[in-house]
């Protein structure tokens, strides 16, 4: 049985879902750095991933949990030179121990995009 998440903060395409709760875990649809109204913040690699888990965060607490419920991650970037930034940034949003994750580089990203970020969390209990 699967459940879908939605949040009118954040936007998606009416192709996709959100987030789906199923079994146990909360699968979290790919997350750009773009606004409500689906406008790409530009700026600093920071800037990016601080707008991407405040995007993930407002899907997660729907679902009833938090960042610290994430397990996995999955981080797309069109350009693997922003890594060392990420990698600064990125465990600033989380607890220890940190989610296991991995990160590719691919061509391009909807809406001109240069990060993506996915997710899949535990449901609290």
């Amino acid at each position: 049985m699967k459940q879908e998440v939605i949040t009118s903060n954040t936007k998606s395409a009416h192709i996709l879902s959100q987030g789906i709760i199923s079994n146990g875990f909360i699968f979290v649809s790919g997350q750009i750095h773009a606004t409500q109204d689906l406008t790409i913040v530009e700026g600093t690699t920071a800037d990016k991933i601080t707008q991407i888990m405040k995007n993930i965060t407002e899907i997660l607490e729907a679902a009833g949990a938090t960042l610290d419920d994430i397990v996995k991650v999955v981080i797309y970037v069109t350009d693997m030179s922003v890594m060392p930034e990420l990698n600064e940034v990125y465990p600033t949003f989380f607890t220890k121990p940190l989610p296991v994750r991995e990160a590719v580089c691919v061509k391009a990203l909807p809406l001109g995009a240069s990060i993506e970020i996915s997710v899949i969390a535990i449901e609290p209990h």
